[in-house]
């Protein structure tokens, strides 16, 4: 197989580094500074595939990646990678002796929202700053060494940028695990030793433009009674107007299925535009992204 060029959201060491290695430790992984650079990297052509984050347990889903799979690009989903995450504080060896004197906390806002309670207790009054991504920040850190300040991430990162880990796992919840989205221009699956058995599809759409009462409740009912399960339904406001949003579902089943087509069929036949980012495998890793 060809070696392909794979996006990730970096720098080297971030989460969805290493979840982009799950499937892709034999391809050239290209870090880049955003999400969005990410999602046009594969958009342009310019790389093969991107990863990018989708959701995590504990603060849900990343607005960024699903607003701007909506409005601006045009890829589909051939897999998700499922890994758990653990959070760890870590400041430049040279501040090691003083680091409960730390001035700034580092991270992505996911990882700073994720350890909420343990900042609020052991470190109330110290200003949080918000970076593009977990290993951003323990590269700033790094970079900085003549400053007091810490960062969030895991031991990957760590390591990468010669920081030390001076508390682990404080994160607030144990169950704390992340969704990556794989991204291609390409339709189709991933289909790969080690995937779950369940196919998942995920569409986008905006309910009928006449706002009629129980539009909502229709649009279910094309799943309901067709036996077709949603894993997850979520709006996000469709940036036109107070009141008016698109849905994001995940339904576990393969979109070539008749259910599935005659769900799509019936959708359009109600009014409302659908989006589909294609069907794909889950490939879970047991070990932590820490």
């Amino acid at each position: 197989m060809a070696t392909q060029q794979v996006a990730f959201l970096g720098p080297e060491a971030s989460f969805t580094h290493l979840a982009s290695q799950v499937l892709f430790q034999h391809d050239k992984l290209v870090p880049l500074r955003t999400i969005p650079e990410c999602i046009e990297a594969v958009t342009s052509g310019k790389v093969d595939i991107s990863v990018v984050p989708i959701e995590n347990a504990l603060e849900g889903t990343v607005p960024l990646t699903i607003d701007y799979l909506y409005h601006e690009a045009n890829v589909s989903v051939i897999a998700e990678i499922l890994a758990p995450i653990q959070q760890h504080l870590m400041v430049h060896p040279s501040n090691a002796n003083k680091w409960e004197d730390i001035q700034t906390i580092y991270s992505h806002p996911h990882a700073l929202a994720q350890c909420h309670k343990y900042l609020s207790y052991r470190f109330g009054k110290v200003p949080l700053e918000q970076s593009t991504s977990t290993a951003a920040a323990a590269k700033y850190v790094s970079e900085n060494k003549q400053n007091c300040i810490a960062a969030i991430g895991n031991t990957s990162a760590a390591t990468e940028y010669g920081l030390q880990i001076m508390e682990h796992n404080i994160h607030d919840f144990h169950f704390n695990h992340t969704r990556f989205f794989v991204l291609s221009k390409k339709n189709g699956s991933i289909e790969r030793a080690g995937h779950t058995e369940q196919v998942k599809t995920t569409i986008m759409l905006t309910l009928p433009k006449d706002d009629r009462s129980g539009s909502l409740h229709q649009v279910l009912s094309v799943f309901a009674w067709r036996k077709l399960n949603l894993s997850k339904i979520e709006s996000r406001p469709l940036k036109t107007g107070l009141g008016q949003y698109f849905f994001i579902m995940d339904i576990l089943e393969n979109d070539q299925v008749p259910m599935m087509r005659g769900a799509m069929e019936e959708l359009a036949a109600l009014g409302c535009e659908v989006k589909s980012l294609g069907s794909y495998y889950t490939y879970e890793t047991k070990e932590s992204a820490d």
